[in-house]
C-alpha cells in the first residue's frame, strides 16, 4: 500500500513557489475568506456552494485502460473505459492551469486507520476550501508521519479546468479520471468536494481486495465489551441514526476495511447529510459543525450568518465536513476487532419485508449484492413515486472489481468469524407507502438492540413464505404482530401479490449474477 507515486510533471508543478503545503486549519479558514470562496456561519465553519454541480457526476468517472488492470476491472456504465492518451494530455492541460494560479493547496495525509494496511495519499488543490475539506475528511498525519511520507497516490483537483468534449475525449466538461499505473486521480469541471472523498473510496476499493482485505461501503461502531457491528444501507434507510448510539462508541460513518486483525475506518472525518438537521434528532452531527467544519450548499441567514437546514433550494444534498475528533463516544484510533453482528438496512416502500429477519450466510451474500431499498418521491429529481433501487453491495458507484469478488469475501469473513447477519426493514408496515405507516424508530432501535446484543442468535423464528427469511417471534419493546409483516396488513390477498411483486423484482435485478453466483441464488433468494 506504501508504493510511492511521483511523475515528473506533478513534480515539477510540487516545487513551484505558489505551492502552499499542509496549512493548518486556521491557516486554511483565513484563506478561504481572503479568497472569497466561502463564508464564515454563526458556528464558526466555512459554507461554501458548488456551483451547478451539487452532487457526484457518475456518467463522468473513468479509469484508464492500462495493461496492468484492464483484465482485472469491471468496465461497464460504472467503470468507463479511457485511454492513456487522453489521461496524459487532461494530466498536462490541468497541470499547466494550476502552474499558471496565484495559489496552489497540497494536503498530505493517509487513507486507512490501521497503520499496516494505509494508503499516503497528497491532495492537490485549486480551492483552499476543498483542501481544508480534504484536511477534515482524510487521516492527518503526526509531524513525524509527515516527514517521511511520500504518497502512493496524488488526487489533483482543479474545479476551474473544464474540458472541452470535442478536443479532450470526455462526454462533457466534467471528469473524474483514475489512473491506476501513474497513481493519480484527475478531477477537473466541478466544484463538488464529494469528488474527491469518493475517489479515494474508489481506490481503496480496488487496492484492498488486491491485499486480501475487504472493502466495505458501511458505518461501524463498537459496544462497552468490544463487540463490533457493521452497518450497511442507501440513503434514507437509517444507517447514520441507528449506528449513532450512545451506548456504542463511533469507528465510522461511512467506509471501513476488514482485515485478519478486524475493522478499521478509511478516513478520518465525517461527510454527513445536513437537510433538515436538528439538535433534537442528531446531536453529534449538529454539534460537530463547528470552527474548521466545512459545509456545502447550506441556506445561511444574510445577517446571522445561521445555517437553515431546512432550506434545500440550492439542492437535497447538503453536506457537512468535520473530522471524527469532533464527535463524541468514538474509537480513537478508528480501530477495532471483528464484527460479531452485521445489519443490513432497507426502506420498503412496499411495506412486505419484515421489520428484521436472520440471514443465513448466502442469504447475506444475496442481499449484500443486491443492496434493495426504495427511492422515495422528493429524493431525485424525476422521482414522483417509490421506485425499487438496486446498488451491488450498498455501494455500486465505487467498485473497481466485480460485485461477486466483494460477496466472496464478505461471505468467507461471515464463516470465519460465526458473524450474525441481519436484514432490518426501516420501511413501511401495515401497507405500501401511501396506505401503510413508516416503522416506528423505538421499534426499530429495539431490534437493532436487541440484535446486537445477542438475544436475537438463539431465539424461535418463524420462515417468510415469499423472501425465505427467518423472522423472530419475540423481540423485546416490539408487539410480536409487528414482526411478521402479512399480520399488519387488512388484506391478505394484497400482502402476497405486493410480495410476490417484490421478490420478481429481486430475481430480475439478480439476473447479471446467474451465471456466477447461482448457490446464492438458490439457497439465498426468495423461494415464492
Amino acid at each position: 500500500m506504501n508504493s510511492v507515486s511521483k511523475t515528473n510533471e506533478v513534480n515539477e508543478l510540487l516545487k513551484g513557489s505558489n505551492v502552499l503545503n499542509q496549512l493548518s486549519v486556521s491557516q486554511l479558514v483565513e484563506k478561504v475568506i481572503e479568497r472569497n470562496e466561502g463564508v464564515l456561519t454563526s458556528t464558526g465553519a466555512v459554507r461554501a456552494t458548488t456551483g451547478k454541480y451539487t452532487g457526484r457526476s457518475p456518467k463522468d468517472k473513468y479509469i484508464v485502460e492500462e495493461e496492468s488492470v484492464k483484465d482485472k476491472i469491471d468496465w461497464g456504465a460504472v467503470n468507463q473505459p479511457i485511454s492513456e492518451q487522453i489521461f496524459a494530455n487532461l494530466l498536462n492541460k490541468v497541470l499547466d492551469f494550476l502552474k499558471a494560479k496565484e495559489e496552489v493547496f497540497v494536503f498530505r495525509g493517509f487513507a486507512g486507520a490501521d497503520t499496516k494496511y494505509r494508503l499516503p495519499i497528497q491532495v492537490i488543490n485549486e480551492y483552499a476550501w476543498h483542501n481544508l475539506f480534504a484536511h477534515q475528511l482524510f487521516i492527518r498525519p503526526t509531524q513525524e508521519e509527515l516527514a517521511s511520507h511520500e504518497a502512493g497516490f496524488t488526487i489533483i483537483s482543479a474545479p476551474n479546468f473544464k474540458a472541452d468534449p470535442a478536443i479532450d475525449g470526455t462526454t462533457s466538461e466534467t471528469f473524474i479520471i483514475i489512473s491506476f499505473e501513474k497513481r493519480i486521480v484527475l478531477i477537473g469541471g466541478t466544484e463538488y468536494a464529494g469528488e474527491i472523498k469518493k475517489s479515494v473510496f474508489s481506490l481503496m476499493n480496488y487496492l484492498l481486495p488486491e491485499s486480501g482485505i475487504l472493502s466495505m461501503h458501511c458505518s461501524a461502531n463498537v459496544g462497552r465489551e468490544g463487540d463490533v457491528a457493521l452497518f450497511f444501507g442507501l440513503s434514507g434507510t437509517g444507517k447514520t441514526t441507528l449506528s449513532a448510539d450512545p451506548n456504542r462508541r463511533l469507528i465510522g460513518d461511512d467506509e471501513h476495511g476488514w482485515s485478519n486483525n478486524g475493522v478499521f475506518n478509511i478516513e478520518g472525518g465525517c461527510y454527513a447529510k445536513c437537510i433538515n438537521l436538528s439538535r433534537e434528532k442528531e446531536p453529534q452531527i449538529f454539534d460537530a459543525i463547528r470552527f474548521g467544519s466545512v459545509l456545502e450548499n447550506v441556506i445561511l441567514d444574510n445577517d446571522s450568518r445561521i445555517a437553515d437546514y431546512d432550506d434545500g433550494s440550492l439542492t437535497e444534498n447538503t453536506r457537512a465536513a468535520y473530522p471524527l475528533q469532533a464527535i463524541d463516544n468514538i474509537v480513537d484510533p478508528s480501530v477495532a476487532g471483528h464484527p460479531q453482528a452485521i445489519v443490513f438496512l432497507t426502506a420498503d416502500a412496499s411495506g412486505v419485508l419484515p421489520p428484521i429477519a436472520k440471514l443465513s450466510k448466502e442469504q447475506a451474500m444475496y442481499h449484500f449484492l443486491s443492496g434493495y431499498t426504495s427511492k422515495l418521491a422528493g429524493t431525485e429529481r424525476g422521482v414522483t413515486t417509490p421506485e425499487a433501487t438496486f446498488s451491488t453491495c450498498f455501494g455500486s458507484p465505487f467498485l473497481p472489481l466485480p460485485a461477486t469478488r466483494y460477496a466472496a469475501m464478505l461471505g468467507e469473513k461471515i464463516s470465519q468469524h460465526n458473524a450474525s447477519v441481519f436484514l432490518v426493514n426501516t420501511g413501511w408496515t401495515g401497507g405500501e407507502y401511501g396506505v401503510g405507516s413508516r416503522m416506528k424508530l423505538s421499534y426499530t432501535r429495539s431490534m437493532v438492540h436487541a440484535a446486537l446484543d445477542g438475544e436475537l442468535n438463539n431465539i424461535e423464528t418463524k420462515k417468510d413464505e415469499v423472501f425465505g427469511l427467518d423472522i423472530p417471534l419475540h423481540v423485546p419493546g416490539v408487539p410480536d404482530h409487528v414482526l411478521q409483516p402479512n399480520q399488519t396488513w387488512e388484506n391478505q390477498e394484497e400482502y402476497y401479490a405486493k410480495a410476490k411483486e417484490l421478490a420478481n423484482k429481486f430475481r430480475e435485478n439478480f439476473n447479471k449474477f446467474k451465471n456466477v453466483a447461482p448457490e446464492i441464488i438458490e439457497k439465498g433468494g426468495p423461494v415464492a
